[in-house]
């Protein structure tokens, strides 16, 4: 008979005869399987984290940190692009593609090895480096045939691209974003299908770089913006800047090597890339770790019923973080899923519900795009809910127009009555620090008038989003609308 521990009054339980072979076994050692990890092992020693994948997390290996360094190599070759508006003058950058992405992949790897250090490191429980899938509810079979048990599962089995089938016309010229940083060199053309946030980003970037790049994107989305106000005025400055087709109705086809494109009414328009991008979103990794063997509900996509207050599915002892979960598939969500998730595993079956974070998400392109709390359309979307829009514009805004980064829209969402901030959505400069203030206003319950009573020193962007707090209390009905034009630009502000 193996050893089980069991929880007396939720500190470090004593040792009890049991049947499982686990307290809690995990499902995949990324992002969420590691939090989830470091979270129950306060409770317990007995913790099987399985992974029989690339260890260091999406986020290291092909997502934000790879991304973000060839962002930073594509805003070092535009930096010198808005110097003429001083006066001051650049000869044409010179990119070395075999440069920019020796430095991405080597970076990539320095972070990539922390995290394997991190997860070779953890020193309770047993590292299992193989595939799982359940047999039963309390049952995983690994791939190398043996058989586990454990108390509570936590799925933390992260996503993959999902890929269109009218894709693969392009051949073994078809890669997604994770293959983009395995480049050895910069390509010269590439076509990106997909707006949303990994499509914008590298689209952007790979164009600053020097690659020829035209996106292709659908149903006139951009990015993850839900406001049509923003959403408009964002394609407007994307389109200023590299070509972008928001709705695309395309063919594809291979010549050679080549990808050929067709678009467009007729006479088509045709262009042709060394590679077509897929940015076309991602799926939860649920599908293969035999779901269809237990009892749990399942939902959309497969994925199953679960309370993202707990990470529970159903009433069982099965919890669900991160990326597989599919709800906010962030990183910083799935530290957090992760942790609930470990920590309810481990107590099980006493698992509570906790209040999350204020929603938060953010777009590295040029000017960036961010999301805090309730977006436009959920607002809408919610019955009886009665909102105020403040908005404000970059253009006009003072020290954007003295740096010459004056590219720009916010609209702030405050409820009607009682004058609390819910939500914005926005596309400007320094939008990473800006969308932080934001959410941290949020979360701590303040209203439009408490906001407005914060200190804002002169002249920086922040004064742009009291401007459009000025606008949403007009709005409410709480005060008057601040003067038209540039208000942050001087004395009386």
């Amino acid at each position: 008979m193996t050893k089980q521990t069991a929880l007396t009054n939720g500190s470090r339980p004593n040792t009890v005869e049991a049947a499982f072979d686990f307290d809690v076994a995990i499902i995949g050692a990324g992002t969420a399987g590691m939090s989830a990890y470091r979270e129950a092992s306060q409770y317990t020693d007995r913790i099987a984290l399985i992974d029989g994948g690339p260890l260091g997390t999406t986020c290291a290996r092909v997502g934000c940190m790879p991304s973000k360094l060839l962002i930073a190599a594509a805003e070092a070759a535009h930096s010198g692009s808005r110097a003429p508006l001083f006066g001051v003058r650049y000869d044409e950058p010179s990119i070395d593609g075999k440069a920019v992405m020796s430095r991405v992949r080597s970076e990539r790897d320095r972070f990539v090895g922390f995290v394997k250090e991190a997860v070779l490191g953890f020193d309770k429980g047993e590292l299992i480096r193989e595939y799982a899938r359940f047999e039963d509810d309390h049952t995983l079979r690994l791939s190398s045939g043996r058989k586990i048990t454990a108390r509570s599962i936590v799925i933390a089995t992260g996503s993959r691209p999902a890929i269109p089938k009218a894709l693969f016309c392009a051949g073994e010229r078809l890669i997604v974003n994770d293959d983009v940083f395995d480049w050895a060199d910069l390509p010269s053309s590439v076509a990106v299908f997909g707006a949303g946030v990994i499509g914008l980003e590298l689209g952007q970037a790979l164009h600053r770089l020097g690659v020829r790049v035209r996106l292709f994107g659908r149903d006139n989305l951009i990015g993850p913006l839900t406001d049509p106000a923003v959403r408009e005025y964002a394609a407007e400055r994307f389109s200023d800047e590299f070509p972008a087709i928001w709705h695309a109705d395309t063919q594809i086809s291979r010549d050679g090597d080549a990808v050929i494109v067709r678009w467009g009414e007729k006479p088509e328009q045709e262009e042709r890339f060394d590679f077509l991008v897929a940015a076309t979103g991602r799926k939860p990794n649920v599908d293969k770790i035999g779901l269809e063997n237990t009892t749990l509900p399942l939902g959309e996509m497969g994925v199953p019923d679960y309370d993202p207050l707990s990470g529970r599915i159903g009433d069982s002892h099965i919890f669900i973080a991160g990326d597989a979960a599919f709800d906010l598939p962030l990183l910083h969500e799935a530290a957090d899923e992760g942790r609930l998730a470990g920590e309810n595993a481990a107590r099980f079956p006493h698992s509570y519900r906790r209040s999350r974070r204020t929603p938060i998400g953010i777009v590295f392109s040029y000017p960036q795009i961010a999301m805090v709390g309730a977006t436009y359309a959920s607002l809408l979307a919610q019955s009886g809910c009665d909102f105020a829009i403040g908005e404000m514009s970059f253009e006009d805004q003072g020290r954007a127009r003295v740096m010459g980064v004056n590219k720009g829209l916010l609209r702030v969402y405050a409820e009607h009555g009682t004058g609390r901030f819910l939500g914005a959505e926005m596309i400007g400069p320094s939008a990473e620090h800006l969308a932080h203030l934001l959410a941290w206003t949020i979360q701590a319950g303040m209203t439009i008038e408490q906001i407005l009573q914060m200190p804002f020193y002169h002249p920086v962007l922040e004064e742009g989003v009291r401007t459009a707090f000025r606008n949403a209390n007009h709005a409410l009905g709480f005060g008057p609308n601040p003067p038209m034009h540039c208000i942050d630009c001087g004395p009386g502000a």
